[in-house]
Order: structure tokens, then sequence, then C-alpha cells
């Protein structure tokens, strides 16, 4: 297969063209919620894999270590100004050759990532690699077969919603059936314990009318509820790695792993992750380990 291409934020406004005052304060809200009823509380380490600007951060508080992983370094730098050092660790990397060594974090969270990948296998593969036995991802993924696109399949003006194969609406742009995305996951042996449908009410309408607040307030009553249905534009879902907890997980000399080569650990030094085995040295910018490249 020809490598798997990446949709790139780099130097892009993102965060004040789609999140800052774009209306979506219901959207992040109902995410929260789901967010919340999924991940475990406490945690050795999370990785949040498409971090951005570190808009979910605050949901990690009960975490030793937190990793916010994105490929455009210009947003991990603004989420470290707003951040700090002192929990967080920000990587600029490559999701296809995820630097992150085996079995070292025990939760890793992906939202608004999946709907831009080519090759979902290859990321899960290497996601269920750094996850620790008996650790917990949660996933967050476009749905094909919401409620608003049977009703267009239905009246003759769009897409068959209930073909399992992923539909590409846009470049770097992917709808995904549920089932196909929870096979995927059942690939790499990550057993599904819960799903969750979000933003049901994601509509100009009703947000004209009603507050944030009061739409997420619904949405949390009934994500539970409707998960079995799929008729949410978004779809989240928990999954397990098999196998009995490590004692400790280890430490953030032992967290990277070299993109190029494999090798792991890298060894952490002044300037950067460095590899013994292939040479390459992995730079420190800005307070970002630059894996790219």
């Amino acid at each position: 297969m020809p490598e798997a291409r990446i949709c790139d934020y780099e130097g892009s406004t993102y965060r004040t063209d789609f999140w800052e005052g774009r209306g979506r304060e219901y959207e992040d809200l109902a995410e929260r919620v789901a967010i919340r009823s999924l991940l475990p509380p406490r945690g050795s380490r999370v990785v949040d894999v498409g971090a951005g600007f570190g808009r979910l951060a605050s949901l990690y508080a009960g975490y030793d270590e937190v990793v916010l992983l994105d490929y455009s370094q210009s947003q991990l730098e603004y989420a470290r100004q707003q951040l700090g050092d002192e929990r967080f660790v920000y990587v600029a990397a490559d999701i296809y050759r995820l630097p992150l060594a085996d079995a070292v974090v025990d939760a890793a969270v992906m939202v608004r990532v999946l709907h831009h990948l080519e090759d979902v296998p290859t990321a899960f593969e290497h996601l269920a690699r750094a996850l620790a036995p008996d650790g917990v991802f949660v996933l967050e993924f476009a749905n094909k077969r919401h409620l608003k696109n049977i009703l267009r399949w239905a009246l003759r003006r769009g897409s068959n919603p209930f073909d399992r194969a992923p539909l590409q609406f846009a470049d770097l742009h992917f709808d995904f059936h549920p089932r196909w995305a929870i096979e995927r996951l059942g690939d790499q042996q990550l057993e599904v314990m819960a799903q969750r449908s979000v933003s049901l009410l994601r509509s100009t309408w009703l947000k004209q009318r009603f507050s944030p607040q009061t739409l997420a307030a619904v949405d949390a009553a009934q994500q539970r509820l409707l998960a079995w249905a799929y008729l949410a534009p978004s779809v989240f879902v928990a999954s397990r790695k098999p196998g009995e907890a490590l004692a400790a997980l280890p430490a953030r000399s032992g967290l990277f792993r070299c993109p190029d080569c494999g090798a792991q650990p890298l060894a952490l030094v002044d300037e950067g992750a460095s590899c013994d085995a292939c040479g390459r040295l992995w730079p420190l910018i800005n307070g970002v380990y630059c894996f790219k490249g």
C-alpha cells in the first residue's frame, strides 16, 4: 500500500476558526460528558492522540502524567504555553510511526482524529502496542449511519449509511460505520466495554433556541440509552487491552521508541531523544519532542 497521507494542521488557526467563539460549546460539553463516563478518572499516564491545542487536557487531572500528541508542533506549543510542563509531555509525531514505546500508557484518548485517517488498522496497531495490559482506549469517530444520513438516504439524496465500508466525503475526511470501526479494534484484540451516542442534538435550529448547557444535559441523558442505535453523528467507544495491569509503567526515560528503526527506549538528553541503535536524534524544540520527518 502507498504510505498513508497526513492531515496537517501545522500553522493553522484551527483553534479560533473551529472552536473558540464558533458556536460549538454544546459539542464540546457533550464530548466531555462522554469521555468522563468512559475514561478511568485516575491513572499513571494517559496519551491524548490528536490533542491539538489541548482542548481536553483538563479532563486528565487524575493522571500522574499526560502525553499530548499531535502532528502540529505549533498547536502543541500553544498548549504548552497554557498548561506548562509539570505533568505534561508534548510530542509532535505521525500516528503511523508512533514514537511511544511498548506498554507505556494505561489510557489513550483519540477524539476527532479518526475521520482524517486513511489507514485505520495501522493507527490502531500502534495504539494497542503502546497501551499497557488492562489499559483503556477511548475512541471517537464520525458515524456514517447517523439519523440525518439515514433520512437523506431514504429520500434518495445520499449514499447508503448501512454500507460498512468507510466513506470518504472530502479529501482526508471519512465517515465510518460503527460495526466496521469496532471490528478494527477487535483485530488488535481490544475488547469493547462501552459505547456512547454523542451530539445527537447537533442542529443550528436547536442551538439558536437552547443554551449549550441545556443541550448537553439532554445529550448526557441519551448517550448511553441510545448508544445501541447509532443515531448520533459521533460515536464514542471504550475498549480494553486484555491482560493483568502492570505493577508500574516505565518512567518518562522509557517513554519513547525510534520511529525510524523501532529501537526502544530512547535516551533522553538535553537536545531531545536519542536513538543509540541508528544514531538519530529527535529534537526537543520549544518544549516539544519532534518526531516528524
